[in-house]
């Protein structure tokens, strides 16, 4: 069971405890993403997020921060999002303090060096060329930019080259100094650890103590406005197109999120959903083809992506509208909903039998929503879930003029698409 403490300064520390493991996890994460940035700085959290591991006075270089880990076999990484920012490193339990060590040492006294900051600057430069230059992965960053356009939540995490270009050390240090404070930070401790759940408290306290307790900036609301479908077109020489299908749905605190979460794997969720039977099995117009459904605090969205024949992009955009419409007209039949249920607690059983998921899974709902539930109690919510609920919700989701397509191909005609977005 995990236990939550709240430092004077406020930062909380999570501890959960587990027996049948020789692993434990610390991961520290901060309540920042891309959605907090401002235009001229996008891209800064990613940035800082690589540059902490540049060297620290005690550690100065790269090098000297990631042998200690390699030399126990330690798992570390860093990874940032549109909300939240994280820092982990999974060990074997008798090597839980180095991993406290090494990860305060980058958080709180990184040295952000300008010689450093340049040389990243490309390596970054090099990672958004390789986004750009892989299409299946790319017309993810295009659907976020078709619903959401010029604001925070539709631009790239990663930011763009001229932005990334011109961040200072200066614009680093001021967005460290305003995001990374005790309020807006959590320490998350999954696995074994040599020590008592208190003495882990206290050796974690001891470790982020010089956190600074000032308060952080919130991020600006998400603007979100659509009365007709919309279409985003990159014309890219490809073999194949790939699109992202779907359309705006929930947030993390609605009541209907689990629904929507549902209504996903029932289309495409699964090698016997619905699209992947229809799309690949029976017509064989996509290699890959899958519906996600996806939750932040302020926005959500249920969308389908898949590969196609440049020749057949109609076809199957056309086809993925049916199976759209579909289940707004008719109640999902009982079997099929207790199916896609206990595929989503099944997969969530398999995920959580490692520290790095628990620490993960725990911390991301408190940073998220500041309230954690076990996955018990998420699966006694799905199991709520009626046909009636899925019915309800996939009327409300595709809606025509909630309907969007982002797609990388080699065409140039967007009406031609745009008049394919109706169910």
């Amino acid at each position: 069971m995990f236990k939550k403490t709240t430092l004077k300064n406020g930062l909380r520390i999570l501890t959960m405890p587990q027996k049948n493991t020789e692993a434990v996890t610390a991961l520290i994460l901060v309540g920042t993403g891309s959605k907090y940035e401002k235009k001229e700085t996008s891209g800064i959290s990613h940035f800082l997020e690589h540059l902490l591991f540049k060297g620290t006075e005690k550690r100065p270089s790269q090098m000297a921060i990631s042998e200690p880990l390699d030399r126990v076999g330690g798992v570390y990484n860093a990874f940032t999002g549109e909300e939240y920012t994280g820092f982990y490193a999974k060990v074997k339990s008798e090597n839980f303090e180095l991993a406290l060590d090494v990860l305060s040492d980058i958080f709180l006294n990184s040295k952000i060096d300008q010689k450093e900051m340049e040389k990243e600057k490309g390596v970054i430069i090099e990672e958004i060329n390789m986004h750009q230059d892989h299409p299946m992965s790319y017309v993810q960053i295009l659907w976020s930019r078709l619903l959401y356009g010029d604001q925070p939540a539709g631009w790239d995490i990663a930011g763009t080259k001229e932005t990334v270009s011109k961040i200072t050390r200066e614009d680093i240090l001021r967005y460290m100094k305003s995001q990374y404070v005790a309020p807006n930070t959590l320490v998350c401790i999954a696995g074994k650890t040599p020590h008592s759940q208190k003495k882990t408290i206290k050796l974690a306290e001891g470790f982020f103590n010089k956190i600074s307790g000032e308060g952080f900036l919130k991020k600006p609301a998400v603007l979100e406005k659509q009365n007709e479908p919309d279409c985003l077109l990159q014309r890219k020489e490809t073999d194949q197109t790939h699109l992202c299908f779907g359309a705006r749905g929930y947030h993390l605190f609605h009541k209907d999120k689990y629904a929507q979460e549902i209504l996903a794997v029932i289309l495409g969720g699964m090698m016997s959903s619905r699209l992947f039977a229809k799309i690949r099995e029976e017509l064989g117009l996509a290699y890959y083809i899958s519906t996600g459904s996806s939750s932040c605090t302020d926005t959500g969205y249920l969308m389908t992506q898949a590969g196609v024949d440049n020749s057949k992009v109609e076809k199957a955009v056309s086809a993925i509208a049916q199976e759209y419409k579909r289940i707004t007209e008719e109640k999902v039949p009982k079997e099929e909903l207790e199916k896609a249920k206990e595929n989503i607690k099944g997969k969530m059983a398999l995920l959580l039998e490692t520290s790095d998921a628990w620490a993960s899974f725990y911390g991301l709902q408190e940073i998220l929503e500041n309230k954690i539930l076990t996955s018990k109690e998420i699966f006694k919510q799905i199991d709520a879930v009626s046909e009636n609920d899925i019915l309800r919700v996939a009327r409300d989701i595709f809606k025509p003029k909630n309907l969007n397509l982002a797609l990388i191909g080699p065409f140039s005609d967007k009406a031609k698409f745009q008049k394919l977005l109706t169910i």
